[in-house]
């Protein structure tokens, strides 16, 4: 039976190491946020709505047409993504648009395609 090389089997704990990663560990509270975040972005759909609002700004009407989905269904994904603050809408007279939130979430999205794409 060989040894597993990508297990380590020092006993030496490097002290300076983790009390520089500790200083630098988020709350409990932000972990659970961003793994909420996460979880979110972990649906199909709504990665493939957030690509589509990456290209454009786009009303309910003309996702649907591009997801060949219903509108009621792109509405509801919508919801859970502008609760969440990863997308936000600005209304033009009958017509409601949709964007993504901010570049934050424009960076994180298109970090994570460039990432995927170059994995392949």
């Amino acid at each position: 039976m060989s040894k597993n090389e990508f297990t380590c089997d020092c006993n030496i704990i490097h002290e300076d190491i983790v009390r520089d990663t500790l200083s630098k560990m988020p709350s409990e509270d932000s972990f659970n946020k961003l793994a909420e975040f996460f979880k979110i972005l972990g649906d199909t759909t709504r990665t493939r709505i957030l690509f589509a609002l990456d290209q454009n700004e786009m009303c309910v009407c003309d996702i649907a047409n591009v997801l060949g989905m219903t509108k009621s269904s792109i509405s509801h994904q919508l919801g859970i993504l502008r609760r969440s603050g990863i997308v936000k809408c600005r209304k033009e007279g009958k017509e409601v648009y949709y964007m993504l939130d901010d570049d934050h979430v424009k960076e994180l999205f298109e970090v994570g395609i460039e990432h995927i794409e170059h994995k392949i």
